[in-house]
């Protein structure tokens, strides 16, 4: 099992056990703070509705908080939307142990007041970079 002073690839994110919330950015493991209960509240809520709509149609699967999904390679890039969703045509046979290769169809992120500009487009500028298709910031009214 790796340490968490060595984690520079995204297999070694997925086989470590790291207390907390993390994503790996261009081979740097960058630990974040746990989600409050309001941001955790609508997180849930969108996902929720977002996988009735989904699952009613067989468009595909969406997948919840801190699925992480491997976005580049050399150095590796792994980040965890608040939900995401994948069409149906992307899954195969089923879905990967580990981490998604590539960036979901929609990628969603609860966002609260105090996350600085730049940390917001750098997030989505790597969904959409990956491949992405949709970007969605959910800007909500924290205390």
């Amino acid at each position: 099992m790796a340490t968490v002073e060595h984690i520079t690839t995204a297999d070694e994110l997925f086989q470590a056990s790291i207390p907390g919330r993390c994503e790996l950015l261009r081979g740097e493991l960058v630990m974040m703070s746990p989600a409050g209960a309001e941001h955790g509240m609508i997180a849930a809520t969108i996902g929720g509705i977002l996988r009735d709509y989904v699952k009613r149609r067989s468009l595909g699967v969406v997948l919840g908080t801190e699925t992480g999904f491997k976005i580049s390679t050399d150095p590796d890039t792994v980040r965890a939307p608040d939900a995401a969703f994948i069409r149906a045509e992307r899954i195969g046979e089923k879905l990967p142990r580990g981490f998604f290769p590539g960036a979901p169809d929609l990628a969603v992120e609860v966002l609260p007041p105090n996350d600085r500009a730049e940390e917001v487009f750098e997030k989505a500028q790597s969904w959409l970079d990956a491949g992405g298709g949709v970007f969605c910031n959910v800007i909500a009214a924290f205390p």
